[in-house]
């Protein structure tokens, strides 16, 4: 096997010529995926959490955490993305008129993530389109698609095979398509994912949803 000492040398003389520090390069790095993970965790607990009368102030403020991380971190997907899930998850929060325009906005950010980054934080830029797609009203209200849903949801699925969020989200497009069979098939596989470290809440709170569609589709048959 080759050394890669050769490479890591490499990189840092490119560092060092463009005025970088490497060490300030690396700390930055793990500094935006420890804040990365700060909104995963606030976001999980007010979507699972928080009472639903207090959730639209939530995410509002959380919102606006989403976006000063996007200043921070320009040219970065993950920020992106995230700013995308917490909008999307205000306007179901927040329904009446603005809805709409919130999930517009989270489709562009999501959008804009897919350029720099499409497989970044493992396919969910492939999973909020999806989900997206599926759950918002059509033309000439929004831009809702089921096949286009699928499209998307079948990609996240091809980078995270195995992820809850993937599987949960192709199930429950299923179940709303009428094909339970496959629907039970995907949710059960969300409902064994692996634990995602640092995300407990998460978790705990998405199996919670898959139990509760299961329910539904097993009493409806």
């Amino acid at each position: 096997m080759k050394s890669r000492q050769p490479c890591l040398y490499m990189m840092v003389a490119i560092l060092l010529f463009l005025g970088l520090n490497p060490v300030n390069f690396v700390a930055a790095a793990d500094t935006l995926g420890e804040e990365i993970m700060v909104l995963q965790r606030e976001w999980a607990k007010v979507n699972y959490k928080v009472p639903e009368d207090q959730q639209e102030a939530a995410f509002k403020q959380l919102t606006k955490q989403a976006e000063a991380l996007v200043k921070r971190y320009p040219g970065r997907a993950e920020p992106l993305i995230w700013q995308a899930i917490i909008t999307s998850s205000d306007a179901g929060a927040t329904g009446g008129l603005s809805v709409l325009s919130k999930v517009k906005t989270a489709r562009k950010l999501l959008k804009a993530a897919e350029k720099i980054d499409p497989d970044a934080l493992e396919g969910s830029i492939y999973t909020s389109l999806g989900s997206l797609y599926y759950q918002v009203p059509g033309w000439p209200l929004s831009f809702g698609d089921d096949e286009q849903a699928e499209r998307y949801l079948m990609k996240a699925l091809s980078v995270n095979p195995n992820g809850i969020d993937p599987n949960y989200f192709y199930g429950d497009y299923l179940r709303n398509q009428g094909r339970y069979d496959e629907a039970l098939e995907y949710l059960n596989r969300a409902l064994n994912a692996p634990d995602r470290a640092n995300r407990p809440i998460a978790d705990e709170g998405r199996r919670a949803e898959i139990r509760k569609i299961l329910e539904e589709i097993k009493a409806n048959r």
